[in-house]
């Protein structure tokens, strides 16, 4: 609706405005860690510093950790029989890290950003674009610095007059000799010192770094309504914002008086297997969850009963049926984007959801007025994995797999629908409120 000047959009189209400016501010796993942090902070969330003795008090906490994010409330009551609903994201995304020698020259002249991959890419979504550095850099007196540069470099493609056999037989890439970014030619310049001046730091101050290149044309909507959004990093940022403006909604509607303690992490390192710090496969969860029980007064045995009575919805982008391969998909299972968030399910438990994780995830839904659909794999076609059995294995929680459908995943910009964007958002909050 039009009136004066202004623009009144719909449910819809507001939620999918918030996501583009949080992918835009989230160029790397760092920067939507702290995003996440500093939006639930400006909701009323009280920060948590690790280090410091633990606060269960009643109300929003949020705490970070190396790329990851971690936020609770706690009710005013908390009932003897209470647990924890928990929903589980990741930040990172498939990208090209920076290595420690940063930048080399060829013989030509090119200067060259030396990188390794990160996580399973499509190489080829990569080529002919812009691209952007991003991350954290580390400082001498130990403070960190978030950094993104403007269009920095490019991975240019072979023109097809020298490669005739790039079209019928296939585009063939080594990562180390054809995925190396030029972003200077002729020149002395300095990587650090270039990355140094958009971060307003000195150089020589840099001790170290972690910084990914990033694609730099921003997220936008298309398709004859706008319902299509493009965007790279939607795995698994998607799952992240909708679990943020799910507990912003909660935040504003106050803080709840009764109930379960609602969890929500967004953990690091998803993409190459979750065995860090600050991954799903360490000790983060476990450590919020039992200082949290034991801040709370409750002894081992009590904390126990308390993940009895836990469940945990893992969130992580999940497969939509595509056009142009159909086969590859199940024939009987074919959910398509755009008609509701999918649950996540496979024999060999690759997802964790089996049929009680299915019921809860039917109530949330249903709860949320939202549709849901099924993925499973083509039995020729073996599935990814996500967070969800890691949090099923190392602390016995009832666990459900769920996401929005995405086509293009694990490429440079990745395609998803807006109403599946908010669809996920509502379910999360329902399943929070106790569906």
């Amino acid at each position: 609706m039009e009136f004066m000047g202004y623009f009144e959009y719909d449910e819809t189209t507001q939620h999918a405005i918030n996501y583009q400016h949080f992918l835009l501010d989230s160029p790397s796993a760092f920067h939507a860690a702290d995003l996440v942090r500093q939006r639930l902070e400006d909701a009323g969330f009280t920060p948590q510093n690790e280090k410091d003795p633990w606060d269960a008090s009643p109300g929003g906490h949020v705490m970070l950790r190396s790329g990851a994010v971690v936020a609770w409330i706690v009710p005013e009551t908390l009932n003897e029989d209470a647990g924890f609903r928990i929903v589980g994201a990741h930040t990172d995304s498939p990208a090209f890290r920076v290595k420690p020698s940063m930048s080399s020259t060829s013989p030509d002249g090119f200067k060259q950003i030396d990188v390794e991959v990160y996580g399973g890419m499509l190489w080829n979504s990569w080529l002919d674009r812009e691209l952007a550095i991003a991350g954290r850099l580390l400082m001498c007196d130990g403070s960190q610095v978030l950094v993104r540069t403007g269009a920095l470099a490019r991975i240019p493609q072979l023109a097809i007059h020298l490669d005739r056999t790039v079209n019928p037989e296939g585009l063939k890439l080594d990562p180390q000799q054809h995925l190396h970014p030029i972003w200077s030619l002729d020149s002395d310049a300095d990587l650090m010192e270039e990355i140094a001046k958009y971060a307003g730091v000195k150089a020589e101050d840099i001790v170290s770094h972690d910084l990914v290149l990033v694609p730099q044309q921003g997220p936008g909507t298309f398709g004859d309504r706008g319902q299509f959004f493009a965007a790279g990093q939607q795995d698994n940022l998607s799952s992240v914002h909708s679990g943020l403006t799910a507990l912003e909604r909660l935040a504003a509607k106050g803080m709840p008086k009764e109930g379960d303690v609602l969890v929500f992490i967004a953990f690091n390192h998803e993409e190459i297997g979750s065995e860090t710090r600050s991954g799903a496969a360490g000790p983060l969860l476990a450590s919020v969850l039992e200082r949290t029980g034991a801040a709370l007064g409750r002894d081992l045995d009590a904390r126990h009963r308390m993940l009895a009575q836990s469940t945990c919805v893992s969130a992580d982008a999940a497969h939509s049926v595509h056009p142009n391969y159909a086969e590859r998909h199940d024939p009987h299972n074919r959910p398509v984007m755009g008609r509701g968030p999918i649950v996540k399910i496979n024999a060999n438990q690759r997802y964790a959801t089996d049929a009680e994780g299915i019921a809860l995830w039917l109530r949330a839904c249903e709860a949320a007025g939202v549709a849901s659909q099924s993925f499973v794999s083509h039995n020729a076609m073996p599935c990814g994995s996500t967070i969800g059995p890691i949090t099923a294995t190392g602390l016995g929680i009832l666990t459900v797999d769920v996401g929005i459908g995405l086509l293009s995943m694990h490429s440079a910009r990745e395609m998803s629908h807006v109403d599946d964007l908010i669809a996920l958002s509502k379910a999360l909050e329902a399943y929070w409120l106790g569906a």
